[in-house]
């Protein structure tokens, strides 16, 4: 075959990949589940609140100050509404293209480091990995973050890189992409990639030279970083003072202005846990590593095959690898000593990613037993949902799927918290979900089985294409437990009337979205609204219970929001004839204070 055929070829393989990714991530915006009580709705809300008040400087949440992130997303969803309207597909958009982005990005990496074979490879682990469809499901920026420091190690190695023809464009690039991530996760963003490259200089023998460190016009690189990052940061700063405050203890009812919870409390305390208030939870470490053979599948059966790879930097295949490695062993150790949630090490999938594609390119029986390994694995999951399938075959399904669910709050503040609720009942109701995931594992033993190297990753990632078909349709039958669209959609059919939430917003946030109305929060300076509920001009929505009993009789209607398990609470405090029940759904309850209309 001539060199121009197999290019092309290549370029074809490529392709793929982008429709792989697209395949994957746009069927979440064509027909994806309700935003998500917690911070999905949160993100979309605050960016409606940003369009709708035109402020588009200090996030709110119900006129309530939230300081906890950078703006960058809320920006990027507010101009998705200003496009196409507000709707919850609309929301996820500026997610889906960033993920698409990230596939592209890392197999045009690869490309440029190992060739057009493994930068294939790498954009196929990289856009089928679980890790990275399981976590763009939430308006989470991390995704955004990745390929922010992704595209940051591509200019740095291109800076650094003798062949390369603009080496200084690339340093503008470096700086550029360092700007816009503290746009979108502040300090971590700036961390990372600059550890990444001091560790990369280090081994290299660079870190001592000027020569070398001129490459990078530095000078003109912090000028690009500040033009990008000083203006939000100076105007929130000044609109919501104290400008300075130094102490670094985190106490309730303590309020210091934006810079001190921005920076001190959200970044320095957090990563010592000495943040207030500790709405998080943090993995354990063991499993903090070892859950990265989940994210990474099924491509983490390859991983014993990077060992064998050569990380000398001499030339760009060896200085690649090696940052890849200084990359990935950064961000694991600096979270091994912070606090922890599944997919704050995102960041390094895709030099993980660049990693397998290179082993894989480079074949060998590393990764030949990873193929066995992989078929096994397939075939296990295989047999194990049909299992399930036949041992739920007859078990009944009343009501929705919160009713054969177990309950453990203690770990909802992990993200992959609800994993644990799961019984066998429950999988009665995610009979068509479990279906789809066994076609795709018997896709994946089938395809596997003594296949050569190229057909057996496109059939593994064949395999994951339809695996997340089948798990976002099981996404949408969990939609009663982890959305209150339905509540919100019958307070919006039961006529006009004040919204009180319980105890916390977060628990019921996609209420506020979907009926796109303010709320009355019932005992709610707790948590994410401590800190701005002590903020001067704070608006009047916050009630406690002796509020509520003096609201509740009166003419005004009410409608309230509350976990099922509190409604004995409610039934002392109103007293049980003094309230309508009008839904009882996924763990959540709605109380109205007089009779309504039927919707």
């Amino acid at each position: 075959m001539e060199i121009g055929a197999v290019e092309k070829s290549w370029k074809n393989y490529v392709a793929w990949v982008l429709l792989a990714a697209a395949a994957i991530y746009l069927t979440s915006i064509i027909s994806p589940p309700s935003l998500m009580d917690d911070v999905d709705a949160v993100q979309a809300q605050i960016a409606r609140n940003m369009l709708t008040s035109g402020d588009w400087v200090t996030a709110r949440l119900d006129g309530v100050v939230y300081f906890e992130k950078s703006p960058l997303i809320y920006w990027l969803i507010a101009i998705t509404y200003k496009l196409f309207g507000v709707h919850d597909w609309a929301a996820r958009i500026p997610i889906a293209l960033s993920a698409m982005g990230l596939a592209w990005l890392t197999a045009s990496f690869g490309n440029w480091a190992f060739g057009r074979k493994a930068g294939f490879y790498a954009g196929l682990v990289m856009s089928t990995c679980v890790g990275l469809w399981l976590f763009t499901r939430i308006l989470i920026p991390d995704v955004m973050l990745t390929f922010t420091i992704a595209l940051a190690m591509w200019a740095f190695l291109r800076v650094f890189d003798d062949e390369e023809k603009h080496p200084r464009a690339w340093a503008c690039v470096l700086a550029a992409s360092l700007g816009i991530g503290l746009l979108l996760k502040s300090l971590v963003a700036l961390v990372f990639p600059v550890a990444a490259g001091l560790l990369f200089l280090f081994f290299t023998g660079r870190l001592s030279s000027w020569k070398e460190w001129k490459r990078l016009h530095p000078v003109a690189g912090v000028f690009i970083i500040l033009a990008i990052t000083a203006p939000w940061h100076i105007l929130a700063a000044i609109r919501n003072p104290p400008y300075f405050a130094w102490t670094l203890k985190s106490l309730p009812g303590h309020y210091h202005g934006f810079l001190w919870f921005y920076f001190i409390n959200e970044q320095l305390l957090r990563f010592l846990n000495l943040r207030y208030p500790r709405d998080y939870n943090t993995v354990p470490r063991a499993w903090f590593w070892l859950f990265h053979l989940i994210w990474l599948f099924p491509w983490s059966v390859y991983l014993p095959a990077v060992a064998r790879l050569s990380f000398k930097p001499i030339d760009r295949a060896g200085r690649t690898r090696l940052l890849a490695l200084c990359w990935t062993g950064f961000i694991l150790i600096f979270f091994t000593f912070s606090t922890t949630q599944e997919y704050y090490s995102m960041p390094c999938y895709p030099a993980l990613a660049l990693l397998l594609g290179s082993a894989m390119a480079e074949g060998g029986a590393w990764i030949r037993r990873g193929t066995r390994a992989l078929s096994v694995i397939s075939g296990m999951a295989f047999l194990a949902a049909v299992a399930i399938l036949i041992a739920v075959r007859h078990v009944p399904r009343p009501g929705d799927i919160s009713a054969a669910l177990s309950s453990h709050p203690q770990v909802y503040s992990l993200s992959m918290g609800h994993m644990e609720d799961l019984t066998l009942n429950s999988f009665a109701y995610l009979r068509a979900p479990l279906a789809i995931a066994a076609c795709a594992s018997l896709v994946g033993a089938l395809g596997t089985m003594r296949a050569k190297a190229a057909s057996g990753f496109l059939a593994a990632a064949l395999m994951m294409i339809v695996f997340f078909q089948g798990a976002r349709r099981a996404l949408i039958r969990f939609d009663p437990l982890l959305s209150s669209r339905d509540m919100a959609a019958l307070i919006a059919r039961s006529g006009p009337g004040r919204i009180i939430v319980d105890h916390h917003y977060y628990t019921f946030s996609s209420i506020a979205f979907y009926t796109g109305q303010p709320e009355l929060l019932l005992n709610g300076r707790w948590n994410n609204f401590e800190y701005g509920s002590n903020a001067p001009g704070v608006p009047d929505v916050f009630i406690d219970d002796s509020k509520l009993r003096a609201l509740w009789p009166g003419p005004e209607r009410f409608y309230l929001v509350a976990k099922a398990d509190q409604l004995p609470r409610f039934e002392k405090l109103l007293g049980s004839g003094h309230f309508q029940i009008m839904n009882t759904s996924g763990g959540k309850i709605l109380l109205a204070n007089s009779s309504s209309p039927q919707p």
